[in-house]
């Protein structure tokens, strides 16, 4: 699917780019913004590349719109490269922090945390490794900046790059899901999502964890 061709007919289409790999995705280490900011690996930059080939072959993006945070912003970079645009930055979509849990999997966390991990998965206000962002801080952010893009590039197509917690919680968002859903969509390093906004409120996800690009990638 081409999720260019969502934005026709008027609607406004948010195609969702996941960041490429870093050292601890392959680990499945927790990563937000309170950590060590991580830059992409070979492998991520390699996975950078070929999210901006297929994207630059799909159809045009009016605008490329970044986290702030490093892994995201060179993932950006590389479609934005091809694109022949600027990356804007939104603050809006910066990854949780995470708290104490930065850096730790989610069984070390489970382990050492295991009440605290339990309420975090149970509802979006429980605040993750001690300090950390709520789930519910996280949405009411994504929702704004979605609304700021929605409202400045109406009927065209926006490329966001972002983190797994936030582009889950716009789709999540999208479908009027439950926040339990969060933890039951897999986005994996590199995937492209889209959703489309019609004019007249309508909302479809059109496109979901799409990693089609990063087969020849990882021959």
């Amino acid at each position: 699917m081409n999720p260019a061709r969502a934005a026709q007919g008027g609607s406004t289409t948010l195609v969702l780019l996941r960041h490429g790999e870093t050292a601890l995705t392959p680990e499945k280490r927790i990563s937000g913004s309170g950590g060590s900011d991580p830059e992409l690996s070979e492998t991520g930059l390699r996975q950078a590349e070929a999210a901006a080939r297929v994207l630059a072959a799909r159809g045009p993006v009016r605008a490329v719109v970044s986290s702030p945070l490093r892994r995201a912003r060179q993932t950006a970079e590389a479609a934005a490269r091809r694109l022949g645009l600027e990356v804007q930055v939104d603050e809006g979509l910066t990854e949780a922090d995470f708290g104490a849990w930065e850096g730790l999997t989610f069984a070390e966390a489970r382990e050492r945390h295991p009440a605290e991990m339990a309420a975090w998965l149970a509802s979006p206000k429980a605040v993750p490794g001690g300090n950390g962002e709520t789930f519910a801080s996280v949405a009411r952010r994504a929702a704004l900046a979605r609304d700021r893009l929605l409202a400045r590039y109406e009927g065209q197509t926006v490329l966001v790059v972002s983190h797994v917690g936030v582009l889950r919680t716009l789709l999540r968002l999208a479908l009027g899901a439950p926040p339990a859903t969060l933890f039951r969509m897999d986005l994996a390093a590199a995937s492209l999502s889209a959703v489309s906004y019609s004019r007249s409120g309508g909302v479809s996800v059109r496109l979901l964890n799409d990693t089609s690009h990063l087969t020849d990638d990882h021959r």
